[in-house]
């Protein structure tokens, strides 16, 4: 079964402390330093609920002040697996 997923490249700058420390991190865990950030960075995405993402939208995203009618909200709650 072939599963592919979506993925977006992003080059980040990291000075040099920041580097030898994550680079050391990732050796004894057994990896490479890409792999450890790409596991820190989807753990922190994980960790993130819901709730504060809808938040805030809410704040910044005028299109979130719109009230759902019933079949929206329906869409909603299903993308949202509630």
């Amino acid at each position: 079964m072939n599963t592919t997923v979506a993925k977006k490249r992003k080059v980040i700058d990291l000075d040099e402390q920041t580097f030898k420390i994550l680079s050391i991190k990732a050796a004894t865990a057994g990896t490479n330093l890409k792999v450890l950030i790409e596991r820190a960075l989807s753990s922190m995405a994980e960790d993130t609920e819901d709730a504060d993402m809808y938040k805030y939208l809410i704040q910044t995203d005028p299109d979130g002040k719109k009230i759902l009618n019933k079949e929206e909200q329906s869409r909603f709650e299903k993308w949202l697996g509630i």
